[in-house]
């Protein structure tokens, strides 16, 4: 395929990547949405609903370092139109399922493992292959694309949901799906040295790339047993898991049905959080700009910190639309914002190819920690019959992680990457 030379092609990557995530968004964002209708249906517990959404969050995170190291070892198009496809089949079929384990099946390991693929890993994996420059700068758009999955499918499922039921949504969704792929079948590429490039940022001749040998198991391992002996590492994926913890774990599976708890519509929830969508575009790719130019740790601070007291807010916000919005708003700024400046700690830390696989593994710990907070926030609800105590709980973790990512050590531009044979 012709290389434009004005644009590099590195940016028909990014665009390609966007709608993946963005898809891969939607399928996520949707539990929220099919929580309420699958208990009243089948009269499934709440607790029940959640654990398979805390499944696929920990298959989400778990697949993370393995999804790095395949793509690694046989390539970021194939890798992605196999994890396409199975999305698509675990989303469809859940629409004959019957009975619980069909849903933990189904949506927990099916799509879990599928959209692990579909994840941040692969904005690390883009941004780290294809770009020098302005490194930063594309993992916020590419993490602002992802959330922007809930501003194009939240309100559009949710009245599909409200006007023909929860069945109508998960084929929509397998649909859309099934039109991405073509596209990346089409315009995806691997490497800037598949169309005769060198990342963007970078002067000189292009050399043939060495795709990595071995076991893609023994890559992922090899890059944790790398990174644990990094003080950095422990502290980034700790602040990470309170991450995961205070936005897919709590926000993303429970704001709909607290929204419910106090009266208001699965229509408004999905409002909310399609409003969040919309600022988190805003927050996060700032973010990625800002994280180019100023110390990440001090970033990271104030947006573990910000989170907090939102966090703190919220359960005073549930009395009109307004106020809920307010919440809405300010949260959505900070939602995806912490991506950006953990990528650039890690690449400096651990060099370009190691950095991804790296990633990895700290982003098994984001999600372990939303898959945690789904299933201690169901318990919380069940037990005192509100959110309160969940919502409060997050917001002591991110202070709590305000605190700890100063204590990373600042990235030096002279320090050497960590390597380490596998």
């Amino acid at each position: 395929m012709p290389v434009s030379r004005k644009i590099h092609y590195g940016w028909i990557v990014v665009g390609v990547t966007c709608l993946v995530l963005l898809s891969g968004a939607g399928v996520r964002s949707t539990p929220g949405i099919l929580m309420v209708p699958l208990e009243e249906e089948f009269h499934w517990s709440r607790p029940t609903i959640a654990l398979a959404v805390s499944i696929n969050l920990i298959l989400y995170g778990s697949i993370g370092p393995f999804a790095a190291a395949i793509m690694e070892r046989f390539g970021i198009r194939r890798s992605v139109l196999c994890a396409l496809t199975l999305v698509a089949v675990g989303v469809a079929s859940t629409s004959l399922m019957r009975y619980p384990w069909q849903l933990i099946l189904m949506w927990g390991f099916l799509v879990g493992a599928g959209t692990g693929f579909l994840a941040t890993v692969l904005s690390a994996t883009i941004a780290t292959r294809w770009f020098t420059a302005r490194r930063g700068l594309v993992v916020g758009i590419l993490s602002g694309g992802s959330a922007s999955g809930q501003l194009l499918f939240l309100p559009v499922m949710a009245n599909i949901t409200a006007a023909y039921g929860w069945r109508a949504t998960v084929i929509t969704i397998a649909l859309v799906l099934s039109a991405v792929i073509p596209l990346v079948a089409l315009l995806m590429r691997d490497r800037p040295e598949d169309v005769g490039l060198l990342p963007y940022g970078e002067t000189g001749e292009p050399k043939p790339a060495v795709a990595a040998k071995g076991n893609p198991v023994a890559l992922a391992f090899g890059a944790l047993r790398e990174a644990a002996g990094v003080k950095d590492f422990w502290l980034i994926a700790g602040t990470y898991f309170v991450c995961g913890a205070s936005t897919n774990g709590l926000i993303g599976t429970h704001l709909i049905p607290a929204c419910i708890d106090h009266g208001f519509s699965e229509v408004t929830g999905a409002a909310l959080l399609a409003t969040m969508g919309i600022f988190n575009f805003v927050g996060t790719t700032s973010s990625g700009w800002l994280a180019d130019k100023f110390d990440n740790r001090l970033l990271l601070s104030t947006y573990y910190g910000l989170r907090g007291l939102s966090l703190f807010y919220l359960p005073f916000s549930f009395v009109d639309f307004y106020t809920m919005t307010l919440f809405a708003v300010f949260y959505g700024l900070d939602w995806f914002a912490t991506t950006a400046p953990t990528v650039r700690m890690l690449v400096s830390t651990f060099g370009r190819e190691r950095g991804s696989l790296v990633y990895g593994w700290v982003f098994m710990a984001h999600q372990l920690g939303g898959a945690s907070a789904a299933v201690v926030a169901g318990l919380l609800r069940v037990t005192f019959q509100d959110y309160v105590g969940a919502f409060m709980l997050s917001g002591t973790m991110c202070l709590g992680a305000a605190i700890a990512v100063l204590f990373i050590g600042r990235v030096r531009s002279d320090r050497k990457p960590v390597t380490a044979a596998v």
